[in-house]
């Protein structure tokens, strides 16, 4: 079935019909507005939506969740890259004008670094968002992903390790 296969729309509605309510109310809980947490959660049924073969969903809610965690991580992502874009700007600013050359280049290096970060495994970019942008210790982050300290230690190096590489290149 594909996202315009009627019976998995008319699937997908119920499920909006049923859930939409109450992943609302679990996105507001991590992300800073109502609007925000509105737009993930529809966001989250478009990805149900457009992907294939979803019909029956043993548990629905963990699969919105597993979603619209995904969805977080990236609008954190995303805005934690744009602050700092900001910030850099900002200080740069102040101290001397900064060419268009150099503005070029930090976006550039942002999106080397955006498209890095996304292709790693999602243990390892969980625990780098947790870390990094919720301020999680590591063993917080171990209770959190339900994994080692050890583990969260060698995840962060990995994704540090990614971070420079993307830095350098």
């Amino acid at each position: 079935m594909t996202g315009a296969d009627p019976t998995h729309s008319n699937y997908v509605s119920e499920l909006f019909a049923q859930h939409h309510g109450w992943l609302c109310l679990r996105i507001r809980r991590w992300v800073d507005s109502v609007q925000t947490a509105e737009d993930i959660a529809s966001d989250t049924f478009l990805q149900v939506l457009a992907a294939p073969n979803v019909v029956p969903i043993r548990d629905p809610r963990a699969l919105l969740t597993t979603i619209a965690q995904r969805l977080v991580y990236e609008h954190w992502r995303r805005r934690d890259q744009e602050r700092g874009y900001l910030q850099g700007v900002s200080q740069e600013a102040s101290v001397s004008s900064a060419s268009v050359e150099s503005h070029a280049a930090t976006l550039q290096i942002l999106d080397r670094l955006d498209r890095r970060l996304d292709r790693l495994p999602v243990k390892i970019k969980s625990t780098f968002v947790l870390s990094r942008r919720g301020g999680l210790t590591y063993p917080e982050i171990a209770a959190h992903l339900g994994i080692s300290q050890r583990s969260v230690s060698d995840y962060m190096d990995q994704a540090e390790t990614c971070c420079r590489r993307a830095c350098l290149e």
